[in-house]
């Protein structure tokens, strides 16, 4: 059910040893997470670049794909969603690897939503028709994010454009996720497996709903915890501050799991609002 990286910062820095060098990095993760699962069926890493997001994907595996570490090696942003998949709606293909992009927008899913045979064409109708044209692939996950980009303008947001806060964001989240998981409970009795990110590379919103998910604070750090050495390529590396979010503890650092059925949001390094979904 895939695993999924997101970190949103002050400056801009180096995501190498998340993606390819840490003890538990998404390289590793791609052969065997903490549950014991291969994530093979594909990689994608998203990035900002000239306030423009830019997707690097693959249909292989990231540890048998040289173009994942490649990639790992250059990417220097203050906003990355990486992601490494296990199928379980789609085949294995470069159109269904994750993030997916509109706009300013980046989205990953870590998940399955259940009765999604019954359930996927209710939203494909839901969806207005300018943005499902730009469906490419097969997953619930590129569906459902069509489908949250639809429900935007009801939370002030814009497809095309970026928030104004992290708290429209995380609005948009905590209204669609449950939404999303009821409707998918009146038609299986398999929960709902709704991990979200979604950043438009200012602000990032994230949830948990069914999978793992954890979150690691660093303010001031000039030297990273697995190779020593600073990720910044700027000054001012003792004002840093990140937040980065992940399926499972990647480093050695103290994570914090995220509770269950609650949702998460940080801009600019700082995390700014935790709320728990609203009781039925």
């Amino acid at each position: 059910m895939c695993r999924l990286y997101g970190i949103t910062g002050n400056q801009p820095a180096r995501v190498e040893c998340a993606l390819v060098e840490a003890q538990n990095a998404l390289l590793q993760q791609s052969i065997l997470d903490s549950r014991g699962i291969a994530n093979p069926d594909g990689w994608g890493v998203g990035v900002y670049e000239h306030g423009a997001p830019a997707v690097y994907k693959s249909a292989r595996a990231a540890a048998h794909d040289t173009e994942f570490r490649n990639t790992a090696a250059q990417v220097v942003s203050r906003n990355v969603i990486a992601h490494i998949r296990a199928a379980t709606v789609g085949s294995s293909g470069l159109d269904n690897s994750h993030p997916f992009h509109h706009g300013p927008w980046l989205f990953a899913h870590n998940g399955t939503l259940a009765g999604f045979d019954k359930l996927g064409p209710q939203l494909k109708a839901e969806i207005p028709d300018h943005l499902l044209r730009q469906r490419r692939g097969e997953t619930d996950s590129e569906l459902m994010f069509l489908w949250l980009l639809g429900r935007m303008h009801e939370h002030g947001l814009d497809p095309l454009s970026g928030a104004d806060s992290v708290n429209d964001i995380l609005d948009l989240l905590a209204t669609a996720v449950p939404e999303l998981s009821h409707r998918a409970a009146a038609i299986t009795r398999e929960p709902a497996r709704l991990n979200f990110l979604l950043t438009d590379g200012v602000h990032l919103g994230a949830s948990r709903w069914g999978n793992s998910l954890y979150l690691t604070e660093r303010t001031g750090r000039t030297d990273c915890e697995v190779c020593d050495a600073t990720h910044l390529s700027g000054p001012g590396e003792s004002r840093y501050r990140a937040i980065a979010i992940a399926s499972e503890p990647i480093t050695r650092e103290t994570w914090v799991e995220v509770a269950d059925h609650s949702f998460i949001g940080a801009t600019n390094g700082n995390l700014v609002r935790a709320m728990a979904a609203q009781a039925a």
